[in-house]
């Protein structure tokens, strides 16, 4: 076996090439086998196998420097890079992270769980060597389908412009996460079929070198004769034109061609695109037939390919989608809009049923928010399903064109809260924060899946303005489902205990933490008022009153960050109406990054769990005793 003998890049340099596809093989296998029992990103890692092995073959990480985009590529590098024997951790909690993580290696330069970012770090790297005086190569992997993101085209004009040296491979595999859509892909698929343009450029070539030295007025002809065969070949050459010396398309299952071709890149002058193709899920049929599905896969069984699933309620994503489809055969106006998330945010069901009604812009979160705010200004209901991670990156465009606007888009953010193994780059524990401070907007989130489904009745009956309903990646509670969808009063919260004691005012999953709490108190004599605080913007002023006037102590309990949430909004109403004296805590997502594992993990590490509230609960035993005695 050669894989137990890899340690480190260094290891590679002493192989032969035959040598490097035997490796590839093992590494195959062992990526098959641990990602059976962790879960993880197989796919798109199979997918880069050899591509990785080249790299490391020919640089010197970590010297030079390679940039992974999103980084959900990276396990063969870090396989490369000493850190196979850690892969029975990948993705737990403390172990192995599933993307690029600086404090795992010196060979991690680059951290990122979002697409598009690699071409502007990679230029923010070579213009740092420059001006430090070091010659260190610096290289880009970006896929076709981040490569449509608009950061990504910003980057690659200005690496064209600056001219300086640096290497971009475009892993070309027609996938990002679902099928790439858009102009550019149709581009990439039209090189990717000439195999003659390549070949005619480089006879043109060889044939122009033999003409003798006659001035320049041949030398500039020659020139303009090279770019008439570009178009004539293959039409907008456009990598060309950003002012890259293009190379491919290669294989990226040859290693002898891509060893070839990324010498002569290597070697080159000023920026350098090798556009390598390859198959994601290569070397596991199952991926390979269905590479959207094991993109990132939960544990299998390696024989059938059958995903180990746990039994259990549905999904909430899943509750999202059959009742999107059930308003939708009663309301034309409803249209669908994801940025390349159709099967994560649950809308292929939606895209079979209504095909004209579902459109998936690419990876083009800030786009998908302006053409939300079109089609409801033309009189549609558009639904921007979206993770709230991802959310984020068109925080501009929901401030500038929906909400100031006050149209009538609404958001389906999906993974509200934490998300388990992705880690801190998915969490979505910020939109609170990020979407409660803009006028117009209203914010709101289940207890459990029949609530959201009455809250998407709630939100294509709202003709006010923006309206978005967060939703955890967890299972529901398991509630019966109403076949009919009644809206909610908007900023109505609802008491679901009653209690004397103190209060605890919770959002979506904490309810039932709470209620978990709340009957560990009851045997301790404590009865605890519960309350669904579902709007987290309007506020249920008066329910905020009627508990001021009671003089009650209040828990509030978030599954999001706590400078900025829902506990803010509360302490801020009652600091507006001059309300002072109430004893109001809060238990939240604190100031930190919480990394990758489960749920229950992550929540127990950031004391959202029914025993932190009963600790803080007690704590307020004292006070209200106080307050009896008339002493406080």
């Amino acid at each position: 076996m050669l894989l137990e003998h890899i340690n480190g890049p260094k290891d590679l340099k002493n192989l032969t090439v035959p040598q490097l596809d035997e490796l590839a093989a093992e590494i195959r296998s062992f990526l098959i086998e641990k990602l059976s029992v962790t879960g993880g990103h197989l796919a798109p890692n199979l997918g880069v196998v050899e591509l990785t092995l080249a790299m490391h073959y020919l640089f010197d990480s970590p010297t030079d420097k390679f940039i992974y985009d999103v980084g959900h590529q990276s396990y063969v590098h870090k396989i490369l890079t000493g850190r196979k024997d850690q892969f029975d951790t990948l993705r737990q909690y403390k172990g192995l992270c599933g993307f690029v993580k600086r404090s795992e290696s010196e060979h991690d330069v680059w951290e990122a769980g979002h697409s598009s970012t690699s071409l502007s770090a990679a230029m923010g790297m070579a213009l740092a060597r420059d001006l430090k005086g070091e010659t260190n190569k610096v290289v880009a992997v970006i896929g076709d389908g981040a490569l449509t993101g608009g950061m990504a085209l910003e980057a690659l004009n200005h690496i064209g412009h600056e001219k300086k040296n640096l290497l971009v491979i475009l892993n070309d595999n027609e996938m990002s996460i679902a099928p790439n859509v858009g102009a550019l892909h149709h581009y990439l698929s039209k090189i990717r079929t000439d195999r003659h343009y390549q070949k005619a450029k480089e006879e043109l070539n060889q044939f122009l070198k033999k003409i003798p030295a006659i001035g320049g007025t041949l030398s500039k002809t020659a020139e303009r004769l090279k770019d008439s065969v570009k178009y004539l070949l293959v039409s907008g050459i456009l990598f060309e034109q950003f002012g890259f010396t293009y190379f491919g398309p290669v294989d990226g299952h040859d290693i002898p061609q891509l060893l070839e071709v990324l010498e002569q890149a290597k070697n080159a002058t000023g920026p350098v695109m090798v556009h390598v193709v390859t198959t994601k899920g290569k070397g596991y049929s199952p991926a390979e037939a269905d590479s959207h599905k094991w993109h990132g896969i939960s544990p299998y069984k390696i024989e059938s390919g059958q995903v180990l699933k746990a039994v259990g309620p549905p999904m909430y994503t899943e509750v999202f989608s059959e009742a999107l489809i059930d308003l939708a055969k009663e309301d034309k106006r409803i249209v669908a809009v994801t940025p390349a998330m159709p099967g994560g945010s649950g809308l292929l069901k939606f895209a079979e049923l209504f095909p004209g009604r579902m459109i998936d812009v690419g990876i083009a979160e800030q786009h998908a928010a302006t053409l939300c705010a079109a089609m409801a200004m033309e009189g549609l209901k558009p639904v921007y399903a979206v993770y709230s991670t991802f959310l984020q990156r068109a925080y501009d465009q929901v401030v500038h064109d929906i909400c100031r606007q006050n149209l009538n888009v609404i958001f389906a953010i999906d993974r509200a809260g934490f998300v388990g193994p992705d880690g801190e780059t998915h969490h979505g524990v910020y939109d609170i924060a990020y979407l409660r401070h803009v006028p117009n907007m209203v914010l709101m989130m289940p207890k459990d899946e029949n609530e959201l489904r009455r809250m998407m009745k709630t939100a294509v009956d709202y003709n006010d303005g923006p309206i978005a309903i967060r939703y955890p990646r967890v299972n529901g509670v398991g509630v019966e489902i109403e076949k009919e969808m009644h809206p909610i009063p908007i900023g109505s919260w609802e008491t679901v205990r009653e209690g004397d004691s103190s209060v605890i005012l919770a959002i979506g999953p904490m309810v039932a933490v709470a209620e978990e709490a709340a009957e560990q108190l009851k045997r301790e004599g404590q009865n605890v008022r519960i309350v669904n605080a579902r709007f987290v913007k309007p506020l249920d002023e008066a329910m905020l009153l009627q508990l001021a006037k009671e003089g009650q102590s209040m828990i509030v309990l978030e599954e999001g960050s706590e400078q900025g949430g829902l506990g803010s909004a509360i302490l801020e109403f009652y600091s507006q109406r001059g309300i002072s004296g109430l004893n109001i805590r809060i238990i939240g997502v604190p100031d930190v990054f919480v990394e990758h594992g489960s749920i229950k993990e992550q929540r127990q590490e950031t004391g959202l769990t029914a025993e932190r509230v009963c600790k803080e609960l007690r704590a307020l035993k004292p006070v209200l005793r106080q307050r009896a005695n008339g002493t406080a």
